[in-house]
């Protein structure tokens, strides 16, 4: 299930392209996938865009598994991040994550003024989360503009991808900040079982931080319209693929 989230986690910086006109998904959205490993279903997620009543957006992404894999190695991990202005820059994140008997909380406060990034580490000896196993505090300095892993997905959904340049940003990333490359592979149509898509696929490429290069080359592809839908992202592995495909989305909740 951490294949899914690398998805979001990797497109952790600030696009300097120009915007696309219009995002109606800021309006409210809901977005759910079914997680494929070959032919088995391992899991489901969402993520989903929450209007604020003072016009900021909360981005929450959820994923879990189900059947026999929840049996064997329970999984539900949560991110949350709060975001604010058109370039979408949080001011906070939390991931929660429990797996298996791993369980964890990860949390970043971004002090934009202070060009600082305060993160917590802190896994826990049991799900209760009443032990504490060990904690990491690290700061790391920014330049004001950084995304978090999961607004920043939102962000390239805004980005202006006709062209075939690669588009380079600045990430954040763990406890470091990379260099992040954004592949544009151009145009291929997608068929799901919603229905077929015009897409622009898109590959991430996140500097030297060896988890990543772990989980392999990851492909989104977008819709090539003013929605921008990612209806499908793969991330391949040693041992074969994950597959994250748009089962249900809903826009203007």
């Amino acid at each position: 299930m951490k294949r899914f989230f690398l998805i979001a986690w990797v497109l952790a910086a600030l696009s300097f392209a120009e915007d696309v006109v219009n995002a109606p998904w800021t309006k409210g959205e809901k977005l759910s996938y079914r997680l494929s490993w070959g032919f088995i279903t391992a899991g489901f997620a969402d993520m989903m865009t929450l209007p604020q009543k003072d016009g900021s957006l909360e981005f929450v992404s959820i994923a879990r598994n189900n059947g026999a894999f929840r049996s064997i190695y329970p999984v539900a991990d949560t991110i949350r991040t709060l975001s604010k202005g058109d370039k979408f820059l949080p001011e906070t994140f939390k991931k929660i994550l429990n797996e298996g008997s791993y369980h964890s909380t990860s949390k970043i406060l971004f002090d934009r003024k202070g060009k600082m990034a305060v993160l917590s580490d802190t896994v826990f000896e049991n799900s209760k989360r009443d032990e504490i196993r060990r904690r990491v505090d690290t700061t790391v300095s920014i330049n004001g503009y950084e995304h978090c892993i999961i607004s920043a997905f939102y962000r390239v959904r805004t980005m202006d991808l006709s062209g075939k340049k690669d588009t380079y940003f600045s990430a954040v990333s763990g406890k470091k900040r990379y260099s992040l490359r954004v592949i544009i592979h151009g145009k291929e149509t997608v068929e799901t079982d919603l229905g077929k898509f015009d897409c622009i696929k898109v590959e991430p490429v996140l500097g030297d931080d060896g988890a990543f290069k772990a989980a392999g080359r990851l492909f989104i592809w977008l819709t090539d319209d003013e929605r921008r839908l990612p209806v499908l992202m793969t991330v391949k592995i040693p041992i074969g693929s994950i597959r994250g495909e748009l089962v249900q989305f809903r826009q203007g909740l």
